[in-house]
């Protein structure tokens, strides 16, 4: 019975994931550990007081070119920060191409949609790529749809690895 409750207590002391420890009781060496230590919060890099100075710091210095912070003794990565400023709603990708104004993004959708009849009618162009299909047991006229992107308020990212914990994207 003894090495059974040990045995159950060593389990669960392995695997409390690192959010449940309180920012307040880990003591950071450095900056870039406090960053580290926050950033593997899946809540939020900023949902503890004590996290809001050094993650804003953070994205200061990220903004102004500056490399990720380092925390020895802990098994981290960090990408570069990147730029996604466009984002598009579930079932459907972005694309970018060249158009009259430059570089232009859109969304178009993962499967074709169904639409008017009347684009299936439509002898005038050939730029509408709509066609009938089976679909749910019924002839549908369908294509696939291109929609605006939706803008991101936190255009920038960057891709945090952390060892024991996974990875994820923090957007800034």
């Amino acid at each position: 019975m003894k090495n059974l409750l040990l045995g159950l207590f060593l389990a669960i002391a392995g695997t409390v994931p690192l959010y449940l420890i309180s920012v307040s009781y880990v003591q950071a060496d450095n900056w870039g550990c406090q960053v580290i230590l926050c950033l593997s919060n899946p809540g939020s890099a900023t949902q503890y007081a004590e996290c809001r100075p050094p993650i804003e710091k953070l994205w200061r210095e990220l903004a102004n070119g500056h490399s990720f912070p380092t925390c020895s003794g802990v098994g981290f990565q960090a990408s570069r920060p990147g730029y996604e400023p466009y984002y598009c709603n579930g079932g459907y990708r972005l694309t970018t191409r060249y158009g009259d104004r430059g570089r232009e993004a859109s969304c178009i959708s993962t499967t074709p949609q169904t639409v008017s009849s009347l684009e299936c009618y439509s002898d005038n162009d050939r730029s509408t790529s709509a066609v009938w299909r089976r679909s749910e047991g019924r002839i549908k006229c369908q294509r696939y749809v291109t929609t605006r992107p939706n803008v991101r308020q936190q255009p920038h990212y960057v891709d945090v690895t952390i060892d024991g914990v996974g990875k994820q994207r923090v957007w800034y």
